[in-house]
């Protein structure tokens, strides 16, 4: 189990290391190779490569049709112009080759490119979900600055639209460029020779340079009126997320929200939320709107106008009909392929939004793990010994700001003790997480004991939306324990009715109350039956006679278990139970020790 967040506990993140770089623009490719690249190198790599390479075959082969086609294209106008209606009829037959090889072709590209989008996606998750599942660093983070809000949002959501994006992007590009080498050949070959106007220059190709002379205009312009779209986008997928954030928090929350008649003011965050959802949607639609504009234009004046350059050719005779088409269509296929970054601008302002998202999530996780390794860093050392007792040397806790909550708090627990810790519930709830390893902020040392299993049991048991047979194995596979130990555990915790249900899935923090909740987290203390044992108010909801009751089964149950009770609702029935008491007050030493027998 892992321990919960103390409503009284500060919840301000303090400064970010000094030394310690966000993710800059400058180096957003850089930072990208570094997080993605290793997927090209993983122990599926064979696999991998293997597809990366069909891909680029295929990409290859869909440039082969294209120019067959363009050939073809020549070949059906000759023939009509001829008035040959044999050779209508051949390049019907070609035509029918070319559409079958190309619909193949296609599907072999899509089945490839969604797989190698998937699979990605799959890799990159299990990298960024593991090191933000790991260490409690999806608890720390809390604590540190930096864009890393929602970060569920930026592993569900923004990886998706980040690696679709780029393998997207990337076979397009790559399209892209071998287009341009192969119809600026065509073209240049076809388009014959321009006399200058007024003198005897004669330019030879000279629907080459036209073509990058109107894709690079168009190409400009388009770019600066697209620039508002990349800051518009990454606003409103940071909207959109911060809208589905509240949603799920409310949804999460539902009990409390109607018991305190909540809806109210849920309904006007949610409504605030949306708002900003809708400016930026207004923002990004203005942004769109000359870009769309622009595109317009652009493309409706493409098909013509190398019709237009061309035609004094054709009038002239140094073109047939075939010729003259051929060449508008090289020139389009050109200034296409010139025109990429314009034609994708808006793909790449949302595949950089949500990389950029990613690689902040990263980067903070990374400006975590650095600041827990700087020789120079005041932090909480947490380790395991090799000694069977826990063992806390001089350890100060503070809080994000600064403030000392414990000072200098030393103590030895051994194997076997039954100690109950007391106090101020700031300093009592920090306490837990520092044991924990959750709470860094402070200096001194934490010896865990190195003799048997530990297990952290907070206020509220986490109980996923499982069967009730795995919400009570919780972190374990339900397989390890047998039905037998299962419904003794359930019985020796109290939760003996729920045994028709143990195969049930539900929302069990809906569906169970408070003391049912924490009862379960008893449950899993009897099946795990740790040697250590750490709680944090585990027992508020039960009266002093039920936390008794539950105290002497665990005495009974596991008679040579460590039990550390944290609480700050001590009273002398509690106190009893255990083998001495500390205070701890806030911002000063502890009290001494009370030995109660």
């Amino acid at each position: 189990m892992t321990p919960s967040t103390s409503p009284s506990t500060p919840q301000p993140a303090p400064a970010v290391s000094p030394g310690i770089v966000p993710v800059k623009r400058r180096h957003f490719l850089r930072q990208v190779f570094r997080l993605a690249g290793p997927y090209w190198k993983c122990e599926r790599r064979a696999k991998i490569r293997a597809a990366t390479l069909s891909l680029f075959l295929l990409t290859v082969a869909q440039v082969g049709l294209t120019v067959w086609g363009n050939h073809w294209n020549r070949a059906l106008f000759d023939a009509l112009e001829q008035r040959s209606v044999r050779g209508v009829l051949i390049q019907v037959a070609v035509f029918a080759l070319i559409f079958a090889i190309s619909i193949v072709v296609t599907g072999a590209h899509l089945l490839v490119k969604r797989w190698l989008q998937l699979d990605w996606r799959a890799w990159l998750t299990d990298q960024l979900m593991g090191c933000w599942m790991e260490d409690g660093r999806h608890y720390r983070l809390l604590f540190t600055t930096g864009e890393h809000d929602n970060p569920d949002q930026r592993i569900a959501e923004d990886i998706r639209i980040a690696t679709e994006s780029a393998i997207g992007l990337g076979h397009t590009l790559v399209f892209s460029f071998l287009i341009l080498g192969l119809f600026a050949d065509i073209l240049w070959s076809v388009s014959g020779t321009m006399a200058v106007p007024g003198t005897t220059v004669e330019v030879p190709g000279y629907m080459v340079p036209l073509a990058f002379v109107y894709a690079a205009l168009g190409s400009g312009l388009g770019w600066i009126l697209g620039r508002p779209l990349v800051r518009s986008t990454n606003a409103l997928q940071t909207a959109e997320a911060t809208f589905r954030f509240g949603l799920s928090r409310a949804r999460e929350n539902t009990e409390a929200i109607a018991l305190m008649r909540g809806e109210p003011m849920e309904r006007i965050g949610s409504t605030a939320r949306f708002g900003q959802v809708v400016r930026e949607w207004h923002r990004q639609s203005f942004a769109y709107l000359g870009l769309v504009s622009f595109g317009t234009a652009y493309g409706a004046l493409l098909p013509v106008f190398p019709i237009l350059i061309a035609a004094p050719q054709y009038i002239a005779g140094a073109m047939t009909l075939g010729v003259l088409m051929q060449a508008a269509q090289a020139f389009q296929r050109l200034t296409g392929a010139l025109s990429w970054p314009v034609d994708n601008i808006g793909e790449i302002a949302r595949c950089r939004a949500s990389a950029e998202r990613v690689l902040s999530l990263d980067e903070a996780i990374r400006r975590l793990d650095a600041s827990d390794i700087a020789p120079d860093a005041a932090r909480i050392v947490v380790e395991r010994s090799d000694r069977p007792m826990l063992a806390i040397e001089d350890l100060s806790i503070a809080d994000p700001s600064g403030e000392i909550l414990l000072d200098r708090f030393s103590t030895e627990i051994r194997r076997g003790e039954r100690v109950l810790i007391t106090g101020h519930p700031v300093v009592t709830g920090s306490l837990f997480k520092t044991l924990g390893g959750l709470w860094p902020l402070g200096s001194g040392k934490v010896s865990l004991p190195g003799d048997g299993a530990l297990l952290f049991v907070p206020q509220h048991p986490f109980l996923p939306e499982e069967t009730l047979r795995a919400v009570l194995c919780y972190p374990f596979a339900s397989e390890v324990f047998t039905d037998a130990d299962i419904r003794q555990a359930m019985a020796q915790a109290g939760i003996a009715w729920l045994l028709p249900r143990l195969d049930d899935r539900d929302d069990w923090e809906q569906v169970l109350s408070r003391r049912a909740r924490q009862r379960v987290g008893f449950a899993r203390v009897l099946l795990q039956r740790p040697a250590w044992i750490f709680m944090e108010e585990a027992t508020d909801a039960f009266d002093p006679k039920g936390q008794r009751l539950i105290l002497e089964m665990l005495r009974r149950e596991l008679p040579d278990a460590t039990l550390v009770t944290i609480t700050f609702r001590s009273h002398p029935d509690l106190e009893a139970l255990h083998d001495r008491t500390l205070v701890l007050d806030r911002g000063r030493k502890p009290a001494t020790s009370l030995w109660e027998g």
